[in-house]
């Protein structure tokens, strides 16, 4: 019996709490309450909710992205490729573990130059430079000069380049974002450039002995 009462005195007790904390929809609908009571204050309550609460918080986000992405591509003159078609013609990680190409894949040591392989014989310069352009700012004369493409059509190295790019900022964004992109039917395989210089520094040490 005590319990059964407490149960009773607890479900009032719910009800006076939703009348207490419902006087700001009591003012938008006030018709609604003469009517039909309480009921339509609860209703009114998640009828609010869902247009003034999560329905903006979350999007909010995702459309700030949106805006930042747009906007960046609108910065990249349209003679170079855009963020969308990179992404589309890229494969994903999953799909790169069933090339050879990718196995034991490493990104090698940031710096400011990056090597090419595995490109289609009909790839030209134009090509590369479409794709990398994107990373330059030709309106400064520094970057536009520090821009270089050598793609070797001829002996062992056929098949690859070098890009030179302005810095290792936009050399490891190219790296991320074109690793993996679909050229002629063919994946590119990008990573950092090696360095030559501590080969001819062993070179020249052996001729001095």
């Amino acid at each position: 019996d005590v319990f059964e009462q407490l149960q009773h005195v607890g479900h009032k007790k719910i009800e006076f709490h939703i009348s207490t904390e419902i006087p700001a929809v009591l003012q938008i609908n006030p018709e609604k309450e003469e009517k039909n009571g309480k009921r339509v204050y609860l209703y009114a309550t998640t009828e609010e909710i869902n247009n003034t609460g999560f329905g903006r918080i979350f999007p909010a986000p995702s459309s700030n992205d949106k805006m930042e992405t747009e906007e960046e591509d609108d910065e990249i003159p349209s003679e170079f490729i855009s963020r969308k078609d990179l992404e589309k013609n890229r494969l994903s990680r999953e799909e790169m573990e069933k090339y050879s190409v990718f196995k034991n894949y490493e990104p090698g040591d940031p710096n400011c130059r990056i090597y090419v392989k595995n490109l289609a014989k009909q790839v030209q310069e134009k090509d590369l430079k479409f794709i990398f352009g994107r990373y330059v700012d030709f309106q400064s004369e520094v970057e536009r000069n520090m821009f270089d493409i050598r793609l070797m059509k001829e002996g062992r190295m056929k098949g690859q380049a070098f890009v030179g790019l302005p810095n290792e900022k936009a050399a490891a964004k190219a790296l991320k974002e074109a690793n993996g992109y679909v050229l002629f039917e063919k994946p590119m395989v990008v990573q950092f450039a090696r360095s030559a210089r501590p080969k001819q520094d062993a070179n020249e040490g052996k001729r001095k002995k």
